[in-house]
């Protein structure tokens, strides 16, 4: 176990912050049950992402030199298919999120193989990948999920909240999935994202000041530096890559990147560090 304050990241740094993002384009239950074909609201609200916002989002990371994962569902790829190649080409990670974002917690595990090795094979034949990573949709998953993902091929999930340093989840077999836990905290849907219905609080605004939203988002990193822990994101283009979020982005990495004890990496990178490191202890 980690102590507080104790330094044990690569290159001496004291935490560890893994950027992440859920490319999930118009994915999700509204595909999953169809009534997507029928809200062309929906659609394009969800299509904003891989076809607007990412490219922007890039740009920024680019600026500031830093990598990050994006999770994405199997059918975005296929859709958007230059838009996931210009990913890769600037160095970031791709990772598994399902084909249309199912929840693994609610299908059976038949099914949930089948949409591993549907993904498996669109990353391959698509983006010329063979991904190592997993972040399940729903934020939750079945019982017999880490056996389907480590069978997979997968070596590391973000799916989980178990802690806030990355742990490790037996599977017979083989060596244990390692779990990078995220927060509900640094889930920008949790803030910014607008929705009519439900109307809760009635006439209530639903978005949050950005200001105090850009205000949580340090106190949890800085937070977490200070402790020397691993902090993730779950972050989606096409709710922080519109032009006003971009800029409250812009302002979070430059709080990140004024420190220099942080090691900033993709989530495969903390992954495999971590496995290394277990072999140590």
């Amino acid at each position: 176990m980690q102590q507080p304050g104790a330094v044990r990241w690569p290159q001496g740094k004291r935490g560890c912050m893994a950027l992440a993002f859920d490319l999930d384009g118009p994915t999700g239950d509204a595909m999953l049950n169809g009534s997507l074909w029928s809200t062309p609201e929906y659609f394009t609200f969800g299509a904003y992402g891989p076809y607007r916002a990412l490219g922007r989002l890039l740009d920024l990371l680019r600026a500031f030199e830093l990598p990050a994962t994006f999770f994405v569902p199997a059918w975005v790829v296929e859709q958007w298919p230059q838009q996931c190649q210009a990913i890769i080409e600037q160095g970031h990670e791709v990772a598994y999120h399902g084909y249309r974002h199912e929840s693994f917690w609610a299908i059976s595990p038949d099914e949930q193989r089948a949409v591993m090795a549907k993904s498996a094979e669109i990353f391959h034949n698509i983006l010329g990948i063979t991904a190592c990573g997993f972040r399940t949709p729903s934020g939750d998953w079945h019982a017999e999920t880490p056996q389907i993902l480590r069978d997979a091929g997968v070596i590391y999930s973000s799916s989980m909240r178990g802690d806030d340093r990355p742990y490790s989840i037996p599977v017979a077999g083989h060596t244990p999935l390692v779990e990078i836990p995220g927060k509900w905290e640094m889930d920008d849907y949790a803030s910014l994202a607008y929705t009519r219905q439900p109307d809760f609080p009635k006439g209530g605004d639903r978005i949050a000041s950005y200001a105090h939203t850009r205000d949580n988002w340090q106190r949890e990193f800085d937070g977490a530096m200070d402790e020397g822990l691993c902090l993730t994101t779950l972050f989606h283009p096409k709710i922080s890559g519109q032009p006003g979020r971009i800029l409250l982005l812009e302002q979070l990495f430059e709080h990140m990147t004024a420190r220099d004890d942080v090691w900033f990496a993709r989530c495969d990178a903390v992954a495999q560090w971590y496995l290394q490191e277990q072999q140590h202890d």
